[in-house]
This record gives C-alpha cells, structure tokens and sequence, in this order.
C-alpha cells in the first residue's frame, strides 16, 4: 500500500486579486507535494479560498455585486494559478462549499460538546485586515504592525467565545513532545513564549445583524462564525470530514504551510480547537516570510503588488517557480524586484541550464548525428537536493543544481569534446554520454522545482535522436 501523505496552504482571501506572496506559500507547497509523489506516495494537496468574513463582506458591498457572483469570480482567479504556476494540487476547496459549511458546524458542536464554547458581552480592539482581535500591547502607535493604514475599531457586543485559556498547559506539552512541530526554530519559540505568556479566550462569532456574510452557529440563528474558525476547519473539510472517515484517517494529519501573520491561528488557536474536538493536531506547521517589493512593504494603496499572473505571462512559468524558490529565503523576509528578477533570469536559467542544454545538445548533434549512448554516471553525487527539500531549504537544494550546473560547464571547457572528437572519436562520445547522463541526473533533481523544464530536458536527452532544441529552454532577455 502507498505511503499517505498530506499537505496544505492556507486559503487565502478572495478580497484582491493573487499577490507573489501568495504564490510563493503555493509554489513552496507544491514542491513539497511533487517530492513526496516522485517518492511513490500517494499526495493530498489541498489549496483554495477563504471567502468569509468581515474583509469579504465589505469587498462584496463596495462591489455591488451578490455574495456569490463576487466568490465567484475571485474564486476563479485564484484557482487560475494552477495553470500559470504548474501546480499539482488535486483538492481546490472554497469556504462556501455546502459540505464545508456542514464539517463547520459539526465541528463546532463537538467543541461545544466538550464545554469549550460559551456567549458573553466583550470589548476589544479589532483589526479587520487581519479579522483579529489586538490587545494594546499588540499595537504600534495605536495600529496593527501588519496594517498600519487600517485603523483598529473598537467593538463591543455579546459574542460565542472558545475557552482558548483551557489549553495552555495541553499546548505546551504537545509542543514540547514534537520538538519540530514548526519550522524554523525561531517561529516554533515565539509561539511557545505567546503560549507561556497565557492564553486569552477568544470570540468565535459575529452578530448576523451586523456581518451576516458567514456560516450560521448551529442552534442560533442570531450568529454566525467568526471567519477565522470557520476557514480552519476547511483543512479536515477537504478530505471528506466529518463523512469520510477512512479518507480523513488515511491522510490525517498533515503538513501546513503558512506565513508568518498565520502564525498564532495554525500553530496556537487550530491546535487547540483540534483538541477540543478530539482530534489529531496537525502534523508540521512550515513558516515563511513576506516578500517586500524594492524595499518597500507590497500594499495596494503604494500600487506595488507584484501579480504572479503577469509575471508568468512575460517571462514564464518555470523562471518565476526559480526565483521564488531559490532568491526569496524560505523562512525569512526577502525582497522582490523587476531588475533583480531580470538579472536571475538571464545569469542562472539563459545563461545556466538552457545553455548547458544547448551546448551538449549541439554538438552530440552535430559530431555523431544525434545519436549517442546515454551512460549510467551516478558519481555525480546530488543527494543533498532531497535532504535540503525535507529540510524546506529550497534555496539551498537549488543552489547545489545551479553549482552542480556550472561544474559541468567547467568540465565542458576543461575537456574540449568539439577538438577531441577530430583525433579520438571514442573519447569525444565518452565524454559526452558522461554530460547527457548528469544532465539527465539534474533533470530529475530539477523536477519537484521546475517541473516543465525538467520535461523538456529529458524529452530532448531521451529521444532517439539528439537535436539541439530550435529555442533555448530560457531565451536571453
């Protein structure tokens, strides 16, 4: 039987077009899920839109449009990236989906079960941007650090809490029996030291009154849910919970990739809610950064947004995958520029591997017609790809192809096969079985990062006559 395995982004919100930000959580993703399928097992990856809410709802008004025609059309948009991006999720799940809003409800009433669900009035500070409560020691000069250009409101109503205080203790010794829970180090310790700090009970609903856009509390007509609990349970919701037992139960738990806003909801709050409905915590939370634009924070207010869609349709699919995955760090922030991404273009992909590619291609082509014996050279040692991708080091694992890349070239210059092969023929067709054999020994290595590319390196070395391709694999700029 195939090893199960199963991983998962966030959902991002369908309040604005997708941002790099977003694509770098899904493309990090996405090699994760492509390495686990190259290792025969068999991969739930699940992706889709968070489509309630505050934020939702005033996006929905100033639209003028129906809550469904405007989930509708953002929904689309997003699920577009899997095309732009080459992405191999199999389960696209929106927050509107009939069987989430009924594993929403289903989930609640076990928590509720468990006494872990209670009505009181309240007053807090609420940053809509992040539909999260903030206390004052969270502010920086009376605003939210992540949306400054949002001003906090001041809420008071009688709301649904869930008894987040009840698991501090439960959490800390889940976390310290799973030394690497979260990943890096350095999130896994700020959430401990949130932990430690104690816990907060935290709302859980909304009046229907005044936000009606959400999934109905069961057994009270006058609430709905608070998005943030609703949108966690999408992560269960997807694999058939709570009807599909042995599917939930063959995947469950998993791996979840989040930024470091999520950090407190997926690795705090959705550990405990877990708990309290007596199920499996998750599996490993990864953590990454943002990326920043020329140095500036991306907002659209500054008009910065970076547009993954664009991107993809001037320079293509795979050079977008690289740069995010081997120049945006994995868990640190990192910037982003048009000039630095041209620049990477022309000097790893042009200059790098489409070169190489035509260069061996070239002249087994023209020295021996195409045809050539592909040798079994496995010297040529790049296992520490695959533990930099279990380690999520993606720019690492990429850095070690991209070295790997340029020793070959060195070996090319070094070696000469095009003067060799007027005096040694059998010396020239050594050498250049030995190139085509690394090169397809990268192309596997490449597959999990660029995918296409991989593809088409291995269809251009594998066919029964070897021709140099009529365009380079990544043209110069």
């Amino acid at each position: 039987m195939k090893e199960k395995f199963y991983i998962t982004t966030t959902l991002p919100y369908v309040n604005a077009e997708p941002h790099i930000g977003f694509a770098l959580e899904i493309v990090q993703a996405d090699v994760i899920a492509r390495y686990h399928q190259i290792l025969g097992a068999e991969v739930f990856f699940n992706t889709g839109t968070d489509e309630h809410g505050q934020k939702i709802y005033e996006a929905i008004q100033k639209a003028g449009q129906s809550p469904q025609e405007y989930t509708d059309e953002y929904a689309a948009k997003f699920d577009a990236l899997k095309e732009a991006l080459n992405l191999s999720y199999n389960s696209f799940i929106r927050t509107t989906d009939p069987y989430h809003l009924k594993a929403a409800q289903e989930f609640w009433t076990r928590c509720a079960k468990n006494g872990d669900i209670y009505k009181k009035d309240y007053k807090v500070k609420y940053c809509v941007g992040c539909e999260l409560e903030k206390t004052d020691s969270e502010l920086v000069n009376g605003k939210c650090p992540v949306h400054p250009n949002l001003e906090p409101e001041d809420r008071e109503e009688e709301n649904y809490f869930f008894r987040f205080s009840a698991y501090q203790n439960k959490l800390l010794e889940f976390y310290e029996s799973n030394p690497d829970f979260v990943v890096p180090d350095k999130r896994f310790n700020e959430i401990k030291t949130f932990v430690k700090d104690g816990l907060n009970d935290f709302s859980i609903s909304r009046l229907k009154e005044k936000m009606p856009w959400g999934v109905p509390v069961p057994g009270d007509e006058t609430h709905v849910m608070y998005v943030w609990f609703d949108a966690l349970i999408n992560y269960l919701s997807c694999l058939g919970w709570p009807k599909d037992e042995k599917k939930f139960k063959a995947f469950w738990p998993g791996v979840q990739v989040a930024g470091k806003d999520n950090l407190r909801q997926q690795s705090a709050m959705w550990q405990a809610m877990l708990m309290s409905a007596g199920l499996p915590n998750s599996k490993q939370i990864m953590i990454h950064g943002f990326i920043s634009n020329a140095g500036q924070k991306m907002s659209k207010s500054l008009g910065n947004v970076v547009n993954p869609l664009e991107l993809v349709n001037k320079y293509g699919t795979d050079a977008v995958r690289y740069y995010l995955l081997k120049y945006v760090q994995p868990f640190e922030d990192s910037d982003f520029s048009i000039e630095s991404f041209e620049e990477v273009y022309n000097a790893d992909l042009a200059n790098g591997i489409g070169n190489l590619v035509s260069r061996v291609s070239n002249l087994v082509e023209k020295n021996f017609d195409g045809k050539i014996a592909i040798g079994n050279d496995r010297e040529f040692n790049l296992t520490a790809v695959s533990e930099n991708i279990e380690d999520y080091q993606f720019n690492v694992a990429l850095q070690i192809i991209q070295l790997a890349i340029s020793e070959l070239d060195v070996f090319i210059d070094t070696e000469a096969p095009w003067k060799i092969v007027k005096s040694d023929k059998d010396k020239a067709m050594r050498i250049l079985s030995r190139l085509v054999d690394r090169i397809l020994l990268l192309s596997e290595q490449l597959k999990p990062f660029l995918p296409e590319t991989a593809d088409k390196i291995e269809k251009i070395f594998t066919a029964r006559k070897i021709n140099k391709p009529a365009e380079s694999l990544f043209p110069r700029l």
